[in-house]
């Protein structure tokens, strides 16, 4: 009897369970309020980050708290109010970057980011996309003398971990990006990495090639999820929606709907914002830059050139604060020959968990209830592994990863 499962969330990572288990005979719904790859996953940078193995609360954040707390750098925007309403969830998020956990949580990313543009590579092939696909690395860029010594350091890092790239001074990064404007003076070419051209399009084309293959997606939105004697309904405005299994991959707003069920996820919110400009005189990016002292991404899309900002600390639904975006944009504009800024600002919602890695795995005491989300920055990476190892703890296969640092129950 061939088995079902509804997936609920339609970005990177619910498109990607939704397939891998699909490729295990069941019968898949995907059900999200909105099309395939139109939230989180539609935002990012683009950017499958094999190199993005260091947590965003590592031992160096403590060094940077001072620069941040004012609210001043383009890096990060708090709301203190909203932070003091969760004073356990900050705190055990500052405990995480002690540098005694390091080790175990980087080898814990490693093991996710390991085989990213591989099974991206391979999804694309499946999905008749891979013109989107660009293996030309991403460029880390410093501003001042010091990111010589920042570049060799982070070069040395993940040249222990296997990853490899190259250290250029101002000449070398003219030479693999020679729109950039001189003005910086240290580079990092991390030549593992790999980007694409659309990320939510991407998504959208691994979700038709899961309705292709006979999965189901229904367009609604959850209002409540319930055990059954047979297993896990979703009730939506367009009606009920039931599976053996159910798996949460609605990144930001897998919290709403698990609540009712007494599950305390731990999962918070990083917004982050967009913009796409256009390029002046005909000049062209061979692949994202990130500007590591001005704190936003760079990166040559179908719409333009998208330029991300940091992170926002406010309430995930609350109005829109471009103050962060605004200096991004300013600083892109002096690093690269863009327009000025004509079209819509958007913004998004990133899952963050307190110690920087996602939630995979079966929920304790909810039989049949499997959780995966809290990819935080690079769940467009890491979404097909997301799915395979998910898959394959349902169907008791041994998952491409080991699934212990991620398990739920760390926190549930």
């Amino acid at each position: 009897m061939t088995r079902t499962a509804i997936v609920l969330g339609a970005g990177m990572v619910g498109v990607s369970c939704a397939l891998s288990l699909q490729k295990r005979g069941f019968n898949v719904t995907l059900i999200d309020r909105r099309e395939p790859g139109r939230e989180t996953s539609y935002g990012n940078a683009g950017v499958l980050a094999r190199s993005s193995i260091a947590p965003l609360n590592n031992p160096g954040l403590f060094g940077k708290l001072t620069s941040y707390l004012g609210n001043r750098h383009p890096a990060l925007n708090l709301n203190w109010k909203r932070a003091l309403t969760r004073p356990g969830w900050l705190l055990r998020f500052l405990w995480e970057a002690r540098p005694a956990p390091a080790a175990a949580r980087i080898a814990a990313l490693d093991s996710l980011t390991a085989s990213t543009v591989e099974r991206h590579r391979a999804l694309m092939a499946q999905a008749g996309i891979s013109h989107r696909l660009r293996e030309t690395g991403t460029l880390k860029v410093w501003r001042t003398e010091a990111g010589h010594e920042a570049a060799k350091a982070e070069h040395d890092f993940l040249k222990q971990h296997g990853i490899a790239s190259q250290v250029l001074d101002r000449q070398g990064i003219s030479a693999v990006e020679p729109a950039l404007n001189p003005i910086f003076h240290a580079g990092l070419l991390c030549l593992e990495n790999a980007s694409v051209d659309s990320p939510g399009a991407v998504t959208a084309a691994y979700a038709e090639l899961f309705a292709q293959g006979g999965g189901r997606i229904e367009q609604a939105q959850v209002e409540k999820l319930t055990r059954t004697a047979t297993g896990w309904q979703a009730q939506t405005a367009k009606g009920s929606f039931e599976g053996e299994i159910a798996v949460v991959a609605l990144g930001p707003w897998s919290m709403d709907l698990l609540a009712p069920l007494g599950i305390d996820s731990k999962l918070d919110v990083e917004r982050g914002y967009h913009r796409h400009l256009q390029a002046e005189k005909g000049a062209t990016l061979a692949r994202p830059v990130y500007d590591v002292d001005a704190a936003y991404f760079m990166a040559p899309m179908e719409q333009g050139y998208r330029i991300t900002s940091g992170v926002d600390l406010s309430d995930r639904d609350a109005p829109d604060n471009h103050r962060q975006i605004d200096m991004v944009t300013k600083s892109a504009r002096e690093a690269f020959p863009l327009a000025e800024f004509k079209g819509e600002t958007w913004r998004g919602a990133r899952p963050t968990l307190p110690d920087s890695l996602p939630m995979i795995g079966e929920a304790p005491r909810h039989p049949g209830l499997w959780l995966a989300f809290g990819n935080q920055h690079i769940g467009f990476s890491t979404g097909p592994i997301t799915g395979e190892i998910i898959a394959a703890l349902v169907c008791g296969e041994t998952p491409p990863a080991d699934p212990k640092p991620f398990a739920p129950g760390r926190y549930l």
